[in-house]
């Protein structure tokens, strides 16, 4: 059986033939496979859909509960139709899984999702799957995209909030995985103090908690008290409610932050590079581990990886699919 007879392109996103599913469609279909619970991987309105436990209850506290007609936990090889398809850990987001799909005879494609090698304090870590067929993003496909030690950069966050003691810090995260992650770096890096945090971040933050990530004591930004540290979407820097921070810090923790001029234009005083995607170095490492017979990539800086692939003799080719980018603020 050929690659694209198992796994291919189409409107609504990827489609597997021969088990009769999509993995992450762009639109409700009849059976979805979804690798994890940002919004532009994970949408409402589907038959029928098979996660991780924990992303389905994070799409249950994003859409409701009547988000699918129907849901299944993904646990085990499952064979669905005429191909055997298993979930492995991402290290993208808590729930985050890579998606392997293995026919009776044929290639066995993996679909990685979003995925991440640096260790993250929120979620499972990364796991390496052999594989003939590694299809890949490519968010941060650019040599220029070398991100630092995450810990290091919470570090800088600690020290900005001594040098400005007066100034509260607001850091803008999305609200799954990004906010979790910054409040578990900040702890390591030694904030024991209350973090004060955005509505919109409450319900995905008490579920860390509840699936038994410490996030340490937690306080509602409408009440901050005595918190200097505020944690918010990124988009409510644009609104009112930033006027009730006097002369504040703000903060954005991106793996965009790279590049200086993103951070200048939402005027940005402290960019933070912390990403939950692969930079280059692990995107090309990645690639050189699983050692695959071929890679598509689906979305990001598809030119430049398809060079690196050339210039290393692995065939590539991007599927270009288009709605996979950074979630909506």
């Amino acid at each position: 059986m050929r690659p694209e007879d198992i796994l291919c392109p189409t409107e609504a996103g990827l489609y597997c033939p021969p088990g009769g599913f999509h993995i992450d469609p762009l639109r409700p279909v009849r059976h979805a496979l979804i690798t994890h619970g940002h919004s532009d991987h994970a949408r409402p309105g589907h038959g029928a859909v098979l996660a991780t436990r924990q992303t389905l209850d994070i799409m249950a506290i994003r859409y409701g509960e009547d988000f699918a007609a129907s849901r299944q936990a993904a646990d085990g090889a499952l064979r669905i139709g005429s191909v055997t398809v298993s979930f492995y850990p991402a290290g993208h987001v808590l729930g985050s899984a890579q998606i392997l799909i293995a026919p009776d005879r044929g290639p066995r494609i993996l679909v990685s999702g979003d995925y991440c090698r640096t260790p993250n304090p929120v979620c499972l870590p990364w796991q390496p799957v052999p594989c003939d067929i590694f299809i890949t993003e490519a968010t941060f496909g650019l040599p220029i995209f070398r991100h630092p030690d995450p810990l290091a950069e919470a570090g800088r966050l600690l020290a900005s909030m001594a040098e400005f003691p007066d100034r509260p810090h607001l850091v803008g995260v999305y609200a799954l995985g990004k906010a979790q992650r910054m409040i578990a770096l900040a702890r390591l890096a030694g904030h024991d103090a209350p973090i004060a945090i955005h509505g919109a971040l409450q319900r995905l933050c008490d579920y860390h908690v509840a699936q038994g990530i410490d996030l340490g004591p937690l306080v509602p930004a409408s009440e901050p008290g005595e918190a200097r540290l505020v944690l918010a979407p990124p988009s409510a820097f644009a609104t009112p409610w930033v006027q009730r921070f006097r002369d504040p810090v703000l903060a954005y923790a991106s793996g965009w932050m790279t590049v200086r001029a993103r951070a200048r234009q939402r005027g940005i005083e402290l960019p933070l590079v912390i990403s939950d995607h692969v930079d280059w170095p692990q995107l090309t490492a990645t690639i050189r581990e699983l050692a695959p017979q071929e890679v598509w990539i689906t979305h990001g800086a598809e030119d430049g990886l398809l060079r690196w692939c050339e210039l290393n003799a692995i065939p590539a080719r991007p599927l270009r699919l288009v709605g996979y980018e950074d979630e909506p603020e």
